[in-house]
């Protein structure tokens, strides 16, 4: 079998990080890592020589003759088959609104039409690459989230993406559905965490890195957040792990670092509702979503 390589990029505001990735095993290279830090906003050219220069510098550091694919985790609005910027008024990419990223990265590399270059959403990415870590985790139901200044999430079949269908929400997303007196990202979301302790405390944080210390030193109310955090993630999870029947669940994004302090609450409902699964907390966010849009070439 003739051996296959992608490019993967993770496109964030503030980087982007790419690595070759072997179709055939499914495996990042883990010494063909490149991360570049640049401000989104600048004109997209200037972007775009940022990009540009990565996937060069990594090409010929791989040694790789022969591309099968470029594949690119990306956050939305986006149009992920088309390959269409939709991002506004985000603070990132401002300048990419309508912009087609297939056309600019072809101007930039003289690609052929056929070369496929491919879109998924970040979230779901991340997802995917959880599952395509390890094969045996192909055959499961899975919903992963991600924790952070918003709330991702997705539900994967047989190593396919479920958007549709009675047993998960529309679009198979949860950040927007009814919770309490708003959505679910108001409550399961960095502002939810520092929400919760400013209701508690009357004091307003400015980062949740000092709501983790203070809970770490003992802070009673920095703990209690914490708690309702959990409460509110089980509360909001659990009536979808039961309909999609999911046996694994998967944690990610910057909150999952601080899980020990929400996480025992969590199990606990989980298992009070007699839900039996596998949990996975995952700390390397960069590398399972790189794995998870090359994914897409391991598919076609």
């Amino acid at each position: 079998m003739e051996k296959r390589f992608a490019i993967a990029m993770d496109v964030g505001g503030s980087h982007i990080t790419t690595a070759i990735v072997d179709l055939n095993e499914m495996k990042v290279f883990e010494n063909s890592f490149f991360k570049v830090s640049f401000d989104s906003n600048l004109p997209s050219k200037e972007v775009m020589d940022y990009w540009e220069n990565a996937i060069r510098a990594l090409w010929v550091k791989s040694q790789v003759k022969k591309l099968s694919g470029i594949a690119m985790a990306f956050p939305g609005p986006f149009d992920y088959h088309d390959g269409t910027c939709w991002i506004k008024d985000q603070d990132k990419y401002n300048n990419f609104y309508g912009l087609n990223i297939k056309d600019l990265l072809r101007e930039r590399f003289d690609f052929d039409l056929d070369f496929p270059i491919v879109f998924e959403n970040d979230a779901k990415s991340f997802g995917k690459g959880e599952v395509y870590k390890n094969m045996k985790n192909l055959p499961k139901n899975v919903m992963a989230i991600t924790l952070g200044t918003g709330l991702g999430a997705c539900f994967i079949e047989n190593g396919k993406i479920i958007n549709t269908g009675n047993n998960v929400p529309e679009n198979g997303e949860i950040w927007n559905l009814p919770y309490k007196n708003g959505i679910a990202e108001d409550s399961v979301s960095l502002r939810g965490l520092l929400s919760n302790y400013q209701n508690l405390s009357g004091i307003q944080l400015n980062n949740g890195l000092e709501l983790y210390l203070l809970a770490i030193e003992g802070d009673k109310k920095a703990i209690e957040a914490f708690h309702k955090f959990g409460d509110d993630l089980a509360e909001i999870v659990l009536p979808w792990l039961k309909s999609f029947n999911a046996n694994m669940f998967v944690i990610g994004g910057k909150i999952a670092n601080a899980g020990d302090l929400f996480l025992n609450i969590f199990k606990e409902k989980v298992k009070n509702a007699g839900i039996e699964m596998e949990l996975v907390i995952s700390t390397d966010n960069e590398t399972t979503a790189l794995l998870g849009a090359a994914s897409l070439l391991y598919e076609a």
